[in-house]
């Protein structure tokens, strides 16, 4: 059983910018802390221009390991971060909350998409540094 802190991602859908920040800490973090996303209503699948960018960029099928969940399906965890949506996750009990305030690029071009993509990852990176202790931010 892991002993690494549990990081949830929240958005209202479950289907973009929260699915990208699960795969890229589950790529870039997984040595750090577990990634897990969820949103407070479902879609019926995740964004097929999100999907094809991962798979472009990371080489990640988003689609093979992922699925949109509800917030009410995730553990226990230590930290929730949303993605800009407005969502407050007040079920969601955990030890540090807070907002990222990335815009939906839902039916935006590809440049919107590869922006919103860049900003999770430089933020995935910055807190897998502060949970090794590299920052100030303290989880």
């Amino acid at each position: 059983m892991s002993t690494l802190p549990k990081v949830a991602f929240a958005c209202v859908h479950n289907s973009c910018r929260s699915q990208i920040a699960e795969a890229l800490g589950k790529h870039l973090a997984a040595d750090v802390f577990e990634s897990y996303s969820a949103g407070t209503e479902l879609k019926p699948s995740i964004n097929a221009d999100a999907v094809r960018l991962m798979k472009e960029r990371y080489h990640i099928d988003m689609e093979k390991t992922q699925y949109s969940k509800l917030l009410s399906a995730l553990p226990p965890v230590d930290v929730v971060i949303t993605m800009g949506c407005g969502v407050s996750c007040p079920q969601v009990p955990c030890k540090h909350r807070e907002d990222w305030g990335l815009e939906d690029p839902t039916g935006k071009d590809d440049e919107a998409f590869l922006a919103v993509i860049r900003a999770i990852e430089e933020r995935i990176l910055m807190l897998r540094a502060s949970f090794l202790g590299e920052s100030t931010t303290d989880y």
